[in-house]
């Protein structure tokens, strides 16, 4: 294995002792990468200089964390729900200098059912529409980012989301479109965080030679991005 490729599996992860962070570390691990440099609330690890930097803490956290980013000035990957409108103009002003990828659910499958609601809903025009999104109990955010990102893919007005925190569930969303007589749900059930750990992996492989810009988990999946 040559330097260059071992070197660009040297990452940072912050937020690295969380239910996120500490499944991120294990699968990246086990793929052979290693975390130089990790932060959390209460510590600060410092190796070397990481190649790119995955952030799996809260929102606020988020400023901090970017500057730290920017003195790196590597690749940064974005798994924080919960950012409001300013914080997300700052990584998308950020993304001019740092090529940057960000999403509120790093599920393969979550972006297929984006792609089926949209479908869905271009052909129940009158139906009625509600999302539902049920999370563990310590989740900080209400709704969650996926149930926003779903209703996004929507391109009917005032759709209702009902969120529900639930013990230890890891996230599922469902989407009803109801009819006259009829009700059509799509439904995604995580029944682990590694999928979310696997999807930040993927990510991984795409930014580290990437231009400038922002990306979402969309452009990793369908890898339709401009060059």
């Amino acid at each position: 294995m040559d330097e260059s490729h071992t070197k660009n599996k040297n990452y940072g992860v912050f937020g690295f002792s969380g239910r996120l962070g500490r499944e991120v570390v294990s699968l990246f691990k086990e793929n052979g990468y290693k975390m130089v440099y990790g932060r959390d609330d209460t510590e600060e690890i410092k190796d070397s200089n990481p190649s790119f930097l995955i952030d799996c803490s809260l929102a606020v956290c988020f400023d901090e964390n970017l500057e730290i980013a920017e003195k790196f000035s590597v690749p940064l990957i974005v798994a924080i729900t919960g950012l409001t409108e300013q914080q997300m103009q700052k990584l998308k002003l950020f993304s001019a200098k740092i090529p940057v990828v960000q999403s509120n659910n790093f599920s393969y499958g979550i972006q297929v059912m984006l792609n089926l609601v949209k479908n869905a809903d271009e052909k129940l025009k009158d139906w009625d529409v509600e999302v539902t999104e049920v999370h563990h109990r310590f989740k900080k955010d209400k709704p969650s980012g996926t149930a926003e990102m779903l209703k996004n893919a929507i391109k009917k007005e005032n759709i209702n989301i009902s969120s529900l925190r639930l013990g230890n569930v890891f996230g599922e969303h469902t989407v009803k479109f109801g009819g006259l007589g009829e009700v059509i749900s799509i439904t995604h059930s995580a029944t682990s965080r590694r999928t979310f750990a696997e999807g930040i992996l993927k990510s991984a492989q795409f930014i580290i030679d990437k231009q400038n810009g922002f990306y979402s988990f969309s452009n990793v999946v369908n890898n339709n991005f401009k060059k």
